[in-house]
């Protein structure tokens, strides 16, 4: 099994700053990549911010500029810092990691989610 904590979210202000974290664990082999989405109410999930296998980073356009992903590799986690926030970033985040585990073969693990609420 793999398991996936987030932790740091909570409800800020408009135009805040805020960090999240989200660490792997279990039997896991190597991560082949790691990131965030995110789900607004009434919304489907999407792609936040990821950080693929050879250190390539991906992000929505709607937070380029503004949030920042990076990894610990010797701790199976990574980071989101969040700058300027903005109503629309309010959502459950989560956190993803596909990871090849002990048993062999992909793994796919998703966290439980961390609430961020951005208000003015």
């Amino acid at each position: 099994q793999v398991q996936v904590v987030e932790s740091g979210g909570r409800s800020v202000q408009t135009g805040e700053s805020l960090g999240l974290s989200c660490s792997a664990s279990g039997r896991i082999v190597s991560i082949d990549r790691m990131g965030w989405y995110r789900e607004a109410p009434g919304n489907q999930r999407e792609l936040v911010a990821r950080i693929l296998r050879d250190g390539s980073i991906e992000y929505a356009d709607s937070v380029k500029g503004r949030f920042t992903i990076s990894r610990d590799s010797n701790k199976n986690t990574v980071y989101l810092q969040m700058d300027s926030l903005k109503s629309e970033d309010t959502g459950v985040y989560y956190c993803n990691a596909l990871v090849i585990w002990g048993l062999g073969g992909f793994f796919d693990a998703w966290g439980q989610g961390t609430l961020v609420t951005v208000s003015s």
